[in-house]
This record gives structure tokens, sequence and C-alpha cells, in this order.
């Protein structure tokens, strides 16, 4: 995080409202399969920010849409997890849905119903939100529409004009390739650390070994941090992977933010001044504690 002191993190992204079904056996088409559902509060930028805040980080911003119907709710358990939310209101689109099946093993598949998650506008933007920042953190979903694709644009300016860092997790495989490769890394460019998984690493480069993508990714950004899951995370850059950070060991309960909280931890440890490698290590083991619960965000004191 290159030039980045000690202040404020402000995080750009999703709210929205998680269905978590855990169901132990396989999906039976065309009836019931028995599953455990739990309503949570998620969203990727969301995640990122509550985890980040349980990772020290004294001053941790939020900037969102979401529909009237859930606002008072999200802010609530954004404020309980230490976020100061900056939370737009859309009377017309209902807060975004995410649906999490998770199966036996812990891993997770969604279904997205971004409602007003990507109507994010650029009206709804101010520099004052960078007032302290040390680092801004943008939710690859807002690249994925015009109306909030314009938003980030002017939200990563407005930070680079100020010398303040950009990150940028890519979110998603699926909402990349139905985008485009090329659009989606024109939309980033001018990031300063690009946080893929290993799936999404090797959607944009076309490399399936995980060390070969993020070493090519980081000829295109100064500093490129990919999870590769069970096996932990790679750091590259200048075209060179220079740290391979083990994963903790864990027992998946539901994957279901894992990558969030290896964000938002690997974030705070940046902002802390700790280097690249072991702001990696911290993002692992907020990963580990992540998937041993249920829900993408950590538990909050009573």
């Amino acid at each position: 995080m290159t030039g980045a002191g000690p202040g404020a993190l402000l995080v750009v992204g999703d709210v929205v409202t998680d269905v978590v079904a855990r169901h132990r056996a396989p999906l039976a088409p065309a009836t019931d399969t028995a599953a455990r559902i739990t309503v949570l509060p998620g969203g990727a930028g969301a995640n990122v920010a509550c985890w980040a805040a349980r990772c020290g980080v004294w001053d941790v911003r939020l900037l969102a849409r979401v529909g009237a119907d859930a606002v008072d709710r999200h802010e609530h358990a954004l404020r309980a997890a230490g976020v100061r939310p900056h939370l737009v209101t859309d009377p017309e689109a209902s807060t975004g849905t995410v649906i999490s099946l998770v199966g036996a093993d812990g891993e997770r598949t969604f279904l997205t119903d971004s409602g007003a998650v990507l109507r994010l506008s650029a009206a709804d933007w101010s520099d004052d939100l960078l007032a302290g920042a040390g680092h801004l953190h943008v939710s690859g979903y807002l690249f994925f529409d015009g109306t909030s694709r314009t938003a980030v644009r002017r939200a990563v300016e407005a930070a680079r004009a100020r010398s303040v860092p950009v990150s940028v997790d890519p979110a998603s495989a699926g909402f990349i390739a139905r985008f485009g490769v090329d659009r989606f890394l024109a939309a980033v460019a001018g990031a300063d650390v690009l946080l893929p998984n290993h799936d999404e690493a090797a959607l944009l480069t076309g490399l399936p070994e995980p060390a070969d993508a993020a070493a090519e990714l980081s000829r295109l950004f100064p500093l490129v941090v990919s999870t590769v899951g069970s096996r932990g995370a790679l750091v590259a850059a200048s075209g060179t992977v220079v740290a391979r950070v083990p994963a903790e060991p864990a027992t998946a309960v539901d994957t279901t933010g894992a990558g969030d909280a290896f964000t938002g931890a690997f974030l705070a440890a940046r902002l802390a001044g700790r280097d690249p490698a072991t702001a990696a290590r911290q993002g692992c083991r907020a990963g580990a504690q992540a998937v041993a619960v249920v829900g993408a965000r950590p538990p909050v004191p009573a």
C-alpha cells in the first residue's frame, strides 16, 4: 500500500440480505431438500468493512445503496460491527438479496438479485467521504452496471487525486465472464491492489496455474494478492510471486464471505503498516475464522 499511512478505510460497495441455506444432502430437483435456513446481513463490501473493523481499523466507512425496506436494519447491523454506514436509500428498488446454497462440504453457490446495489450513482458520491482516509476499497460488483460503474470511477479518481491508494476485489468470475474480461480490466485500470480469488485470476489471465495467474496480473497492477482456498494466498508484484502464505487450519461450515474476511483483515494490516506477506497471513487467519461460522461477517458481541 505504497503511500498509505494510518487513516480511515473507505469501502464503496454493496449491502445485501443473505439467505443462507445449508443442506447436507444434494439438491433434489422438482421436490424438497431439507435445509437449515438463516437470514443474515451481507454484501461483499459490507463484509469487508466489518472484518476490517474487527481487525482493528479505528474508522471504517461504507458507501452503499439499499432499499427502504431494510435500511434501518442494515444500518444498525453495520454500526454494531463498528462500521460508519453511509447508506443511500433507493426509493424504487429493494435491498439486494443473495441466496447462498451451502453444501455439506461448506462450499457455497450464490443466486444473486442485486436490487438497489447497482443503482449507486455518481450523485451518491461526495469527496468528503475521503477526508482522513488512508485507503479506498471497491467491491467489484459495482463495475458490472453502467450507473454504479460511473459512481465507482468518480470515487477512484477522487482517491487518486488525493494520493489515496485503491484496491479492488473482482467479486465474481461468473459476472466477469458475462461482462467481458477486457472490459473489466479496462474498468479497474488504475487500482493499486487487486484481490482476486483463483477462479477470478484464472479467468482474467487465461492461466489455470494460480502462481502464473497471480504473476501475470501483477504486470497490470502494482500488487496482486490472490486467495487460493485451502492453499492459502499468493502475493505477486512486478510479474513475480514474492510470497506464498499457507492457509490456517479450519473446519469449513460455511465458506460464504471467506474472501471478504481475508480482504478486510489484509487491508487492516496494511493500514497498520504491515508488509503484504504479513498482511496476507492476517487475511488467512480471518478467512479461517469466517468459514467456521454461518454467514459472512464476524460475530458481534451481544
